[in-house]
């Protein structure tokens, strides 16, 4: 299974601010992590949609978590970010052609496997991802001292 890189950017942002645990700007996180501005832009306005984030225009405005790390399960960004649920055709009832469905047993294989991947990603919290030494790391790495 291979994330957007739309998932991937959110969740970035959101170790980005977790990590700041203040007001930034959109230009920090582009340059912490050497990301086009623009395509931030979606990520974090999106990411302000769905709760994740809080923004502010104007003097005095930023960007900053509209929710406390903890209460953010990685395995929930993921399942809101990604716009490509199905993993095979015959996931989508929709748009289903495949001629073996509902005779195959992979289609119940493949479901286990997705399920037990967003169960371990609903594990682990916002939090955790910037805990501890990893998160001493990331810190000297994405917020250098001047």
């Amino acid at each position: 299974m291979k994330l957007s890189l739309f998932t991937d950017y959110s969740l970035r942002v959101l170790m980005f601010a977790a990590l700041k645990g203040e007001s930034f700007s959109l230009s920090e996180v582009a340059e912490s992590y050497d990301i086009s501005r623009h395509h931030l832009v979606k990520v974090v306005n999106y990411l302000a949609k769905l709760g994740y984030l809080e923004t502010r225009r104007g003097r005095g405005g930023g960007i900053a978590l509209g929710m406390k790390p903890e209460d953010i399960r990685i395995g929930m960004v993921v399942r809101r970010t990604e716009d490509t649920p199905f993993i095979v055709e015959c996931f989508d009832k929709q748009h289903n052609t495949c001629p073996i469905n509902g005779s195959c047993r992979l289609k119940g294989a493949l479901a286990q496997a997705v399920n037990a991947f967003y169960e371990s990603l609903d594990r682990h919290t916002l939090r955790d991802l910037v805990a501890g030494v990893d998160g001493v790391r990331l810190n000297r790495i994405l917020l250098p001292k001047p």
